[in-house]
């Protein structure tokens, strides 16, 4: 069956008169190989419009991007492929220029990434006439997208775990002995400069090619160095000419006859070497710091002479003063500058040199006890004893290291601390004692007979005394309810000078007496004691004692006592203060041997 054609929607038009007679004449006048390569060109755009089409934009062939090959795919296909096979979380390696080791940045941290979408819109698509005429793609570096803060937080991380201080060199001393520190350079990551290398190391190619699994070579970042101020020279100058000679020996400092040695341990535990503005070490020496040193507090003492006071009696009622002379102290403020010149020396001579000193006078002389207030007797007092070997040695020794006692207004005097314990290497022997109720053996047995005595000469005096106490009995040689006794440890003697002068304390002794003296200032006309009745009487018990530490006892009753103490200023009574005391009774002690002997 024969194909008929439908019939056209509209009759053709034909062209009027004219209109054809102007085509035709164009026509003619068109050359005819003109006609026929304009056919050739109609027919190549027609291929190349339908070839285009057909590839529809696709990647150049040979395009890669770090190694990754997206030629031929469209540009949807590359974007897949670039996400799937470049490295875009792979750690980048880094290396600082004073490092043998490298660190590792994490891009992600680094705020850095790849624009996948941007870098497949860098290359090239050529249409159907450059694929024709063999038109490729080449390799495209990725886009790159940085976050400058990012990077820079990253990089200041990295500075701070390897960054190395400067090391200044530097001399101390410890225990006599120079300690040398030796100078480094430090170094620091530049970072600023470091921010752009860290993009430009980002994806970097392993060595053989992108997906080889080979290393990646790191990025060297730089670092500035930092050099000491004090360097090695200095150090080695420094050492030489003052640490070494400083340390070599001790310094020695005379004052008169006596020699303060002072180790080079000591020295150097004040000594130091301080760096100035052009990095020179030079030396400081805390002149006040080794002064007050407490390992050269016995070598100065030492040095030191002690003023002499006067020493002063009575003479046809009067007070005279007589012998006493000055001491010498260590200027101790200026140690420093006597000892820094001599660090250098070598030698004993090159490191000797006298100390400052200066003269104290007594505080007791002929010229200033009078303006002392020691201008006459307050008061004195007497305590007979029966003679015996111990009571002479213990009783005689209290009173000697009494005697000369200076008391200065608003002093309190003391006289376990004056008279220290009782000891045979203080010169004192064993004899009896009163404890726990009864005579014992002990060492200085009799001494409460000074006790006693002090305390009446302090009564008399008229001034306040702040600690005492009584026998727990009575003893008939003592004044009842006016006596004292001592003992180390427990119980004191002691008296506060508010007389409103100085207190001069004279004490002697014989085999059968003490005597304390006060001189000063009187506060009153006269002191006298007032004793009331004895009260409450409590007879005494019996008890049996046996062995060599028995002592026998006479038995005494017990009772209670008041005493007032009353003052006296211009002939009317000025005050009156009480002092109370009981005693326990005596108990008879009767000591039998011991069985057996």
């Amino acid at each position: 069956m024969a194909f008929i054609p439908p019939p056209p929607a509209e009759p053709p038009r034909v062209p009027g008169p004219g209109r054809v007679s102007r085509l035709s004449d164009s026509l003619r006048r068109v050359p005819v190989p003109a006609l026929v390569g304009g056919g050739v060109a109609v027919g190549v755009a027609g291929l190349y419009l339908v070839g285009s089409l057909a590839l529809g934009g696709e990647i150049a062939p040979g395009t890669t991007v770090r190694g990754v090959d997206i030629g031929g795919l469209s540009p949807e296909q590359a974007r897949e492929r670039l996400a799937a096979e470049l490295p875009l979380d792979r750690d980048i390696p880094v290396l600082l220029e004073s490092e043998d080791e490298p660190h590792v940045v994490e891009p992600a941290d680094a705020g850095l990434s790849v624009d996948v979408a941007a870098t497949v819109d860098k290359a090239d698509r050529p249409g159907l006439f450059g694929r024709l005429f063999g038109m490729g793609g080449d390799e495209i570096d990725p886009v790159v997208v940085q976050d400058e803060d990012a990077s820079g937080a990253a990089l200041t991380a990295l500075a701070e775990e390897s960054d190395t201080a400067v090391q200044e060199g530097a001399i101390a001393f410890e225990s006599g002995q120079v300690v040398v520190t030796e100078p480094r350079a430090g170094t620091a990551l530049d970072v600023r400069a470091s921010i752009e290398l860290l993009r430009e190391g980002f994806l970097r190619r392993e060595d053989g090619g992108a997906g080889a699994g080979g290393d990646i070579d790191p990025v060297e970042l730089p670092v500035t160095q930092a050099e000491p101020v004090v360097d090695a020279d200095e150090v080695g100058r420094a050492v030489e000419e003052f640490a070494d000679p400083a340390m070599s020996a001790p310094v020695l400092l005379t004052a008169g006859d006596a020699v303060i040695s002072i180790p080079p341990g000591v020295i150097g535990d004040h000594l130091t070497l301080q760096a100035d503005d052009r990095g020179r070490l030079e030396p400081r020496l805390d002149g006040a710091g080794l002064a007050e040193d407490e390992r050269l507090a016995e070598p100065i003492a030492a040095a030191e002479v002690e003023p002499v006071d006067a020493t002063l009696s009575l003479s046809g009622g009067q007070v005279m003063a007589s012998g006493g002379s000055p001491g010498t102290r260590v200027v101790t403020d200026s140690l420093g500058e006597t000892v820094m010149p001599l660090l250098t020396g070598v030698g004993d001579a090159a490191r000797t040199a006298p100390v400052d000193t200066a003269e104290v006078e007594p505080t007791l002389s002929a010229d200033t006890y009078r303006d002392l207030g020691l201008v006459e007797e307050m008061s004195s007092f007497t305590v007979n004893f029966e003679p015996a070997p111990y009571r002479t040695t213990n009783i005689g020794r209290a009173a000697e290291l009494i005697n000369g006692s200076l008391v200065l207004p608003d002093e309190t005097w003391s006289f376990n601390e004056t008279v220290g314990e009782r000891t045979e290497e203080n010169g004192f022997v064993e004899g009896v004692i009163i404890l726990d109720d009864q005579y014992q053996q002990a060492q200085g047995g009799g001494v409460s007979a000074v006790a006693t005595t002090m305390f009446n000469a302090v009564f008399f005096a008229g001034v306040d005394p702040v600690e005492y106490g009584a026998h727990s009995f009575y003893i008939e040689r003592y004044p009842a309810g006016r006596e004292a006794t001592v003992a180390w440890g427990s119980l004191d003697l002691r008296f506060l000078n508010d007389s409103g002068n100085a207190i001069y304390i004279m004490a002697s002794a014989t085999d059968t007496s003490v005597t304390v003296t006060f001189l000063g200032t009187k506060r009153y006309d006269e002191v006298r004691a007032e004793e009331g009745p004895r009260e409450n009487v409590t007879e005494p018990g019996r008890r049996e004692g046996e062995g060599e530490d028995c002592v026998p006892q006479p038995p005494l009753e017990g009772f209670d006592i008041e005493v007032d103490r009353v003052f006296v200023d211009g002939g009317a009574e000025a005050g009156r203060e009480t002092f109370s005391t009981s005693y326990v009774p005596r108990d008879e002690v009767i000591c039998r041997p011991a069985e057996g002997e």
